[in-house]
């Protein structure tokens, strides 16, 4: 059955693969993204899928974006929150500058974008909730304290949802990602990148579509079970 679907950060990278994901699976999507205007026209010329632009960090902006796009396309019954940033350092040269970015971002912003929606989904009885979180959510990494700590809070958001939505027919659950073959990955220098290949038991990187293709089977209307679980997509570099 085909509902409306948005995706923060759906234009670009792991986003853009989940939005065209589901819309093969017939939903109506709707990608939001923050500044790429260019990238985002483009998507939308080669997908047809509509983009809106908001910043996940402010809840009004993220307030009045989901109501356009429902106004537009109809309830929305099915959110993948997957828009984040990176702002590295280690610890001691972290600046609160740099903290409150990417809290702002990771964590607040997965509040801002599911409690607009939140209460459509329990009048309805029907939600479908996938928070994007990462491999350095579950077991840290050096110069990530920020990066790290919204991944793992994540984890926490989902758990809770789940036990909250799940009489009203509301799942929450994660998705984390290891390394994927994303144009950021892909941009750093050629021996970093293969240092990061070598830690990873698959011997290579994940693809956006493998990321996309659990998300597409945790919205499907059959995945009603499955509440406040985590998939790991890593290619065995991490166990939990």
């Amino acid at each position: 059955m085909g509902r409306v679907a948005l995706v923060t950060g759906g234009s670009r990278g792991i986003g853009a693969a989940i939005s065209v994901a589901l819309k093969a699976a017939g939903h109506t999507v709707a990608a939001s993204y923050a500044g790429n205007d260019e990238a985002a026209a483009k998507f939308t010329a080669e997908t047809g899928i509509k983009t809106y632009k908001w910043d996940v960090a402010d809840y009004e902006a993220s307030k009045a974006g989901i109501a356009q796009v429902e106004a537009d396309l109809g309830p929305v019954e099915i959110v993948v929150a997957n828009a984040g940033i990176t702002r590295d350092a280690p610890f001691h040269k972290m600046t609160p500058e740099q903290w409150k970015a990417v809290i702002d971002t990771n964590l607040t912003g997965v509040f801002n974008t599911i409690h607009p929606v939140w209460p459509g989904m329990r009048e309805r009885k029907f939600g479908r909730i996938v928070v994007i979180s990462s491999i350095n959510g579950q077991k840290g990494q050096f110069a990530q304290v920020n990066y790290a700590a919204t991944k793992a809070g994540d984890l926490g958001i989902v758990k809770s949802l789940a036990q909250e939505g799940a009489r009203a027919g509301i799942t929450a659950n994660a998705v984390c990602p290891g390394y994927i073959g994303t144009d950021m990955v892909m941009a750093v220098p050629e021996k970093v990148r293969e240092g990061i290949i070598a830690q990873i038991p698959a011997g290579r990187l994940g693809e956006p579509e493998e990321i996309a293709r659990c998300v597409a089977f945790l919205v499907a209307d059959d995945a009603g079970f499955i509440n406040g679980s985590t998939i790991s997509a890593n290619g065995a570099q991490f166990f939990v």
